[in-house]
């Protein structure tokens, strides 16, 4: 899997190619990823990426040609190219498609992503309608930048490539992955602050143990999340 990501941080990217699971996916081959800079798009000494917005209000906006110069050059590499088309490109922002685990397993088998990272109050929207084919969001509340939301998403798409957890079914039963919540988990010792682990998982029988198990996510789900039971 391969991801060209637009960003003004590209240090900030060293959170997944260098440690944890999608680390060692990166180190593995399994992963790729290559950052360009708007800023290295620019003319001006400064190297300047923002400008006020037309019509008034508060902050700044990206300017639309260093980013689409910076996502062009993404897009145009051989490397990202899928079957002689551009790969999808993604653009962060709190309007955009929520991300859900169904939209990240899409995802995960377009063999590669260009992901565009915003800051500020947001870009120009012509650079939204020349470049962009989807808008994603982490949820309903605002951070400071698109690469918060591009780091979550590179990891949880890492996870299920084949070969990057340590066992093949481990991603099976993840939260989401079947649209429960996963249930309770428990280790040594069987006793902790006088809490007992339950009786069934000590048992040996795996069918109570499924069971058991489906029940909790049931109940957990309905619970903390009865929206996902809609």
């Amino acid at each position: 899997m391969r991801f060209g990501v637009v960003t003004l941080f590209p240090e900030m990217f060293a959170a997944v190619t260098d440690f944890g699971v999608s680390g060692r996916a990166f180190r593995e081959g399994l992963a790729f990823l290559e950052t360009v800079s708007p800023r290295d798009f620019t003319s001006d000494r400064h190297r300047t990426v923002d400008d006020r917005p037309y019509g008034g209000g508060q902050g700044m906006l990206m300017l639309a040609d260093p980013l689409l110069q910076a996502t062009r050059q993404l897009q145009e590499r051989e490397e990202f190219t899928v079957g002689g088309r551009r790969p999808k490109t993604v653009y962060f922002s709190p309007r955009g498609r929520r991300m859900t685990h169904h939209l990240i397993a899409e995802n995960a088998t377009a063999g590669s992503l260009v992901m565009v990272c915003g800051r500020y109050e947001g870009v120009d929207q012509r650079f939204i309608d020349l470049a962009v084919d989807e808008e994603w969001s982490m949820g309903d509340f605002v951070v400071s930048g698109g690469e918060y939301a591009a780091l979550a998403a590179i990891d949880a798409i890492t996870r299920l490539l084949p070969g990057a957890l340590g066992h093949q079914n481990s991603a099976v039963d993840d939260s989401f992955v079947n649209g429960l919540l996963e249930g309770p988990q428990y280790t040594r010792p069987e006793v902790f602050e006088g809490v007992q682990v339950p009786e069934v998982l000590l048992s040996g029988d795996h069918a109570r143990i499924l069971a058991w198990r489906k029940a909790k996510s049931l109940e957990l789900t309905r619970r903390l999340r009865p929206d996902l039971l809609d």
